[in-house]
Parts: C-alpha cells; structure tokens; sequence
C-alpha cells in the first residue's frame, strides 16, 4: 500500500512538472514567435496601429505655433483672416468639435479625451462606425505591408478632406473595348 501512494505521489508531481515545462516552452515560443500587429486601437486601448504621418498642408502644423498666444474664440463662425481656405461641410460641425480649444496639437473625442492627429480614425470612427469598422477589417480605405506581418495603414484624412470629406461626383470611364472590336 505504501508503495503505491509513494507511486501516485511520485507520479502526480511527474504531470505537474511536465505541464509547467509544456507552459514554459509556449511561453518561450510565443515570446521567440513573430507577433502579429492588431490592425487598429481596439476599444481598450491597447492594441497598435502602424499609420502614414498625416497629411498636413506646409506651415499649418504644430497649430500652437500661431495659436499659442492667440485668445480662443469658441463662437462657430466662418474663418476670414486664417484658415479662409477651409470651407466646412461636414453636416453641423464647427472647428472645436473636433480640434481641442487649448491643447492645440491635438484633436478630441466626444468624451474630451485628447487624441494624437494619428488617431484620427477614432475621432472620425465616433460618427461613422460601420465605415470605421471596414476601414479595421481592411474593406475601406488603404493599407500596404506584409501580408502576414505588420501592416501599415493610411488615415482616413489621406483620402478624405475632413472639412468636406464627401468625393465630387465623377464622369464614368468609357468601358473597355472589346478585342473582337480592336482593328
């Protein structure tokens, strides 16, 4: 009797060791494994995207270079001395809906949580989720890189002018010649 508990012990912690070596050779495969970038922030925050730099016009950026000792107007008007290029139409939006009154670098969500320019898939993903959504499973917008490393992504700013995001309408192509019709 004696012998065969000794046995059962001996073999109990046999199966104990042999499952912390299988943990500790995953962990050491995991860690020696190529790691595959989330493609966007996920909702915790802790997920990463690589994006292109934002395409800012020449001279605009960092904003507190002209701001930094400007008084902040929050009346929604039409800009006339600066920024008279940039005309909104964005449904009901007005310049600090989105860009931040004090912290001039940086962008806002609906929250106030400030956001790198970067981020900006977030601060637009608030009002267009389903197209935020696409744009993370890669059915919207651009993304270049490995096809199973990291990928880079552009933000929504390099195809859409976020002060009038919506495209001109175009002239279709002719559709292509047919080659019984090539002479």
């Amino acid at each position: 009797m004696r012998n065969a508990a000794g046995l059962r012990k001996a073999l109990i912690q046999a199966c104990v060791g042999l499952a912390a070596l299988v943990v500790l050779i995953s962990i050491v495969r995991s860690e020696d494994a190529p790691r595959k970038a989330e493609p966007v922030q996920g909702p915790a925050g802790n997920d990463e995207v690589a994006v292109a730099p934002p395409p800012f016009s020449e001279e605009i950026f960092p904003c507190s270079g002209c701001h930094e000792d400007l008084k902040v107007n929050t009346t929604p008007r039409q800009l006339k001395k600066n920024h008279k290029e940039i005309i909104l139409h964005h449904g009901d939006r007005w310049c600090l809906d989105c860009h931040d009154a004090l912290a001039r670098d940086k962008l806002h969500l609906a929250n106030g949580k400030l956001i790198d320019f970067t981020e900006s898939f977030r601060l637009c993903g608030q009002c267009h989720g389903p197209t935020l959504r696409d744009w993370r499973a890669g059915e919207h917008g651009k993304r270049t890189g490995n096809w199973s490393g990291r990928k880079q992504y552009l933000l929504c700013v390099h195809c859409h002018n976020p002060h009038a995001p919506r495209y001109k309408p175009m002239e279709p192509l002719p559709p292509p010649v047919r080659p019984e019709d090539i002479r």
